[in-house]
């Protein structure tokens, strides 16, 4: 088993080697455990391969593995698709927890008894949106009216700056809409991220990441948004049982291990 490449999927704090009852990367039966130094682990599975594809199954397995652990432990998400592929892999993981021990004590005591928390709006009805920036705005009204006719040839360029305007004044709703919202819910959270809005009806697109204490009031806070807002947007609410991607996304660099450790022979 020590000499099979390892597939890392997060690291918790534990010393004790041990499994767990989640399926690998791969579809295989290869078990899931620990490789432990001091208080902290990395969980891992045995790998017969040194790249695996970017695709939604193993996307999946990966993110399972995590879901798993977490009901266990704290859990910082490792990126997807991280092999130790040295000849003496165990080694190497247990000197990449050596090096980056303090790092990752300090994460786990900041994650411990926290959860992630996502918070998504999208307009209920994007035209009337549309609809109250022009009624809002007499400058792009009348541009708007004064090209109502005309050859589009001839008010080419006209309508893209029509267009750009109409943009501009759209994320300046949709930014004062969110940050609304945002400073409601960053309350009750320890952290907060906020991500790029993925199409034209998203509206907010954040992560809060709150204490488990706070969750209820939280969940609360998200209910009453919807009840003032649900005319106007749409809520989605995902959280309680994802590892916390937004706030802890680990990047291992084994060359930056290996030389670390040549230096300090030196």
């Amino acid at each position: 088993m020590d000499d099979s490449a390892k597939y890392i999927y997060c690291i918790i704090g534990c010393s004790a080697s041990r499994g767990f009852d989640c399926t690998a990367i791969g579809a295989t039966a290869n078990p899931v455990y620990t490789v432990c130094h001091r208080s902290i682990a990395a969980v891992v599975s045995d790998s017969n391969v040194n790249r695996y594809d970017n695709n939604r199954k193993n996307m999946i397995a990966h993110e399972k593995v995590q879901e798993g652990v977490m009901h266990e432990f704290t859990v910082l998400p490792v990126r997807f698709g991280t092999v130790s592929d040295s000849s003496t892999p165990v080694r190497e993981l247990q000197k990449l927890l050596s090096y980056r021990y303090d790092e990752f004590t300090d994460l786990l005591d900041k994650m411990d008894g926290k959860v992630e928390l996502g918070v998504k709006a999208f307009w209920r009805d994007a035209p009337a949106i549309f609809s109250e920036i022009m009624e809002g705005d007499p400058y792009l009204r009348r541009m708007r009216d004064s090209l109502a006719g005309k050859p589009p040839e001839a008010t080419h360029f006209d309508r893209i700056r029509l267009g750009e305007m109409i943009k501009e004044a759209l994320e300046k709703k949709r930014g004062k809409e969110a940050a609304k919202m945002i400073a409601v819910l960053s309350g009750l959270a320890v952290d907060t991220r906020e991500n790029d809005t993925l199409s034209d009806k998203m509206v907010m697109n954040a992560a809060f990441l709150v204490d488990k204490k706070k969750e209820h009031e939280f969940d609360r806070a998200v209910s009453q948004l919807d009840e003032q807002l649900s005319h106007r947007l749409l809520f989605k609410y995902v959280g309680h049982d994802t590892p916390p991607y937004n706030f802890v996304n680990l990047v291992i660099n084994w060359n930056e291990i290996r030389e670390g450790e040549a230096s300090v022979r030196r």
